[in-house]
């Protein structure tokens, strides 16, 4: 039989395991959707930088 102290101690730690779960999915979801994105772009702009305007030709 399960005691009180058991039952809360199993509660607990699923408890525990759903927020730690839910943290690891949202930090994936914030790498995926912003961070990588952004970092993508800061690159792009910098190798764009070293390039001459083609309009500057014109």
């Amino acid at each position: 039989m399960v005691t009180t102290a058991g039952a809360l101690f199993i509660v607990s730690a699923v408890v525990l395991f759903f927020f730690w779960i839910y943290g690891l999915v949202s930090f994936y979801f914030d790498l995926r959707y912003q961070f990588v994105p952004a970092v993508r772009a800061y690159l792009r702009d910098d190798e764009l930088d070293d390039r001459p305007d083609p309009e500057e030709y014109l």
